[in-house]
């Protein structure tokens, strides 16, 4: 084993790549408000540029949450597989503060009215002698205001909360002997067990309340599994991208070819589960034909059919037909191309969740404003992790499994 490549130096290419990105980025965002106007309905103005902030900061953040949910079900399983890339899952929980914290700015902005993300936080919605009265979400008027605040509050709190314990903990073993880090280990599989309770509650009730809500006529029970679905696939091909970039830079010689195999069979079991899902919740919405819910795909297919198929096909089509078999994902390139492929594909997922019911029928398309949005928070992403991965060996000390991942082998 390589001592000198246990620690990875964040390559000054990279970091310059990633600052140009965010420098990119941020100038297409300026942009997006200066020439995101519509004089035919102020209602929309801007719309667009929050929905596209909205969309950056979700998937993102959706892409952390998902890790620290596969780092604590490789901990409650008492899986040992997955242990020698436990830093690379560790480095990207590190985003989660930064994507809550983006979050939690356009929620207040919502709610300051200076943005329409959320149409229940319009002034005088509720009101019925207001010219905004919605008689339907007012209706619903209970289960958001205040009581949405808390429950948002909750979630991430929750979320930070276990994430820092986790890795506090993780980086703790490596310090201290290997019969006290096994008593660490053991606190982290029932601090794990703890957050898997919770996060099967609140991965879906924040799907409600933070996507659901922004088409507040419409709702759907699948609706949390479906997105949760594709929050989970996104980052396992975060991980393995990274996984498979470190090893073509010297590093993590200690990683086995079937711990990427492993990763390669995520991805695909994932993208089957989000297809599952996806169908599920259109086909029986269709079947069962009721109005309230017909019109979440009433609108999509009217004014966003092209990016509905493209979403299917890219997200259906090239994890079944290109990841089946065994030798796919043992081809760490072609894992590669195809993971970037369908991670750009859940982005896309992510805009038409959002879009219709921020833009509605002005909607013109994908354009420089969506890509230079991306851009910067991909830019900001890769900048966050790879600073932390820095910060930290990359492989894990005194874990009761490790001898287990390093000689992993299917």
């Amino acid at each position: 084993m390589n001592t000198d490549k246990l620690n990875f130096v964040f390559p000054s290419k990279t970091k310059m790549t990633s600052m140009i990105l965010m420098a990119v980025g941020l100038i297409s965002i300026i942009c997006m408000f200066v020439f995101d106007t519509n004089s035919e309905d102020h209602h929309y103005a801007h719309n667009r540029a929050w929905a596209n902030l909205f969309v950056g900061s979700f998937y993102f953040m959706g892409i952390a949450l998902a890790s620290v949910f596969f780092l604590a079900l490789q901990y409650a399983a008492e899986a040992g597989w997955a242990t020698s890339i436990k830093r690379i899952v560790e480095a990207v929980t590190t985003y989660l503060p930064f994507g809550l914290s983006f979050l939690f700015l356009i929620f207040i902005f919502g709610q300051i009215h200076m943005n329409t993300i959320y149409p229940w936080m319009t002034e005088g919605v509720a009101d019925v002698n207001s010219p905004n009265y919605d008689k339907v979400i007012a209706g619903k008027i209970g289960y958001f205001g205040v009581f949405w605040w808390i429950r948002t509050i909750l979630y991430m709190a929750i979320w930070i909360y276990f994430t820092m314990k986790l890795r506090k903990n993780s980086l703790e073993a490596d310090k201290v002997d290997y019969d006290e880090a096994k008593k660490i280990h053991w606190k982290n599989v029932k601090i794990s067990a703890y957050f898997l309770v919770l996060f099967a509650y609140t991965s879906s009730t924040s799907a409600w309340d933070w996507l659901m809500s922004i088409d507040t006529h419409w709702f759907s029970t699948m609706m949390g599994w479906y997105v949760f679905s594709g929050m989970w696939v996104s980052a396992m091909i975060t991980v393995t991208i990274l996984i498979v970039w470190l090893k073509r830079l010297g590093y993590l010689d200690f990683v086995t070819e079937s711990t990427v195999h492993d990763m390669g069979k995520w991805m695909f079991a994932i993208s089957v589960l989000w297809t599952y899902l996806y169908y599920s919740q259109f086909m029986l919405i269709w079947y069962a034909d009721m109005p309230e819910e017909v019109v979440y795909y009433k609108l999509r297919w009217e004014s966003y059919k092209a990016l509905m198929w493209t979403v299917l096909l890219i997200n259906l089509l090239f994890p079944l037909v290109m990841l089946m078999s065994r030798d796919s994902k043992r081809n760490f390139y072609f894992l590669v191309f195809v993971g970037t492929i369908i991670f750009v594909g859940h982005y896309l997922d992510m805009i038409m969740i959002v879009m219709p019911g921020t833009v509605g029928h002005h909607w013109t398309g994908l354009s420089w404003m969506e890509l230079g949005n991306f851009l910067f928070f991909l830019g900001l992403f890769i900048y966050v992790v790879l600073t932390n991965l820095a910060k930290r060996p990359l492989m894990v000390k005194n874990h009761p499994y490790l001898s287990e991942s390093l000689h992993h082998s299917i």
